[in-house]
C-alpha cells in the first residue's frame, strides 16, 4: 500500500479557493483547499452534490482554474500557467473520465481510442489498452453495439492510452447499475494497480470508497475529513 512518506507528491493544492461569479450572486465552490494527491495512490473524493469535488478535480486536471490560492503539478505551478500550457498539460499528463462516455458514434471502439493514441508522445497501442479493460474482443463494434458499462470501459482504454500519469473520474458509474459499475471499478482498480496511474474517483457513493487508499470527504467547499482504508476492499466486494 502507498506510504505518504516515502512517495513523493503529484498534485499539492494551497488555499485554493474558487468563486463563480452569477452576476448579484457569487457561489464559492471551493473554501480555502489544502491537499496533497501521491504517485500511484487510489483516493476517491467523497460528499454530495455542490460540495465541491468536480470544481477540485477540474482545478487538478487543468479544466478550471483558481480565484486563489495555488495548485501545483509536480513541480509545475497550475495556477500561473497559460491557457496554452494548461492545454498542453492536459494532452500529456492527465486522463479523464466522465459520468458521459463522449464516444463518437461513427467509429468503432478501437477508432475512438486510436484518436488519442495518433496525438500522444508515447502511447501504447490501441489493442493493448482496450485489453486492460477486457475489451479486445468488441473492438470493431460500434458504441450503439455495446452496453453501458462497455461503453464507460472504451472511454476508460482512451484513456490510459496515452498512459498519463494521472487519471481523473468523475461520477464513472453514475449512469450505470451497480453490477456494471463495479466491472468498470476494476478496470480503473487494474489500471491503477498495473500502470501504476495516479488515480481519484469523484462519487456521492460512500461504499466505492471502501475500495480506495485515502477517502478524502468534502462539504460545502472544504474537506471535512481525510481518512485511510487499512483494508481495502476489491470491486467485487462492493455492494449498493
Amino acid at each position: 500500500m502507498m506510504q505518504e512518506s516515502d512517495n513523493e507528491v503529484v498534485f499539492e493544492a494551497r488555499g485554493l479557493t474558487k468563486i463563480y461569479d452569477m452576476g448579484e450572486v457569487k457561489v464559492h465552490a471551493l473554501r480555502g483547499v489544502d491537499l496533497k494527491l501521491y504517485k500511484s495512490e487510489f483516493a476517491v473524493f467523497l460528499g454530495p452534490s455542490g460540495s465541491g469535488k468536480s470544481t477540485l478535480v477540474n482545478i487538478l486536471g487543468g479544466l478550471d482554474t483558481a480565484t486563489e490560492g495555488k495548485v501545483f503539478y509536480r513541480d509545475q505551478n497550475l495556477t500561473k500557467a497559460s491557457e496554452r500550457e494548461l492545454t498542453s498539460y492536459r494532452r500529456h499528463y492527465v486522463g479523464f473520465i466522465f459520468q458521459f462516455y463522449n464516444l463518437i458514434p461513427s467509429l468503432t471502439a478501437l477508432e475512438n481510442v486510436k484518436i488519442v493514441t495518433e496525438i500522444a508522445d508515447d502511447p501504447m497501442s490501441p489493442e493493448e489498452a482496450l485489453d486492460i479493460v477486457q475489451l479486445g474482443d468488441r473492438a470493431n463494434h460500434f458504441p450503439s453495439q455495446l452496453s453501458g458499462g462497455q461503453q464507460q470501459r472504451v472511454a476508460i482504454a482512451r484513456a490510459i492510452a496515452k498512459r498519463p500519469a494521472v487519471l481523473l473520474c468523475d461520477e464513472p458509474t453514475g449512469a450505470l447499475d451497480s453490477e456494471t459499475g463495479i466491472v468498470v471499478l476494476e478496470a480503473l482498480e487494474r489500471v491503477n494497480r498495473e500502470l501504476g496511474t495516479t488515480t481519484a474517483i469523484i462519487t456521492h457513493n460512500v461504499v466505492q470508497g471502501e475500495m480506495a487508499e485515502r477517502v478524502i470527504q468534502l462539504k460545502d467547499g472544504q474537506i471535512t475529513d481525510i481518512y485511510r482504508n487499512e483494508d481495502k476492499k476489491k470491486p467485487s466486494e462492493l455492494k449498493w
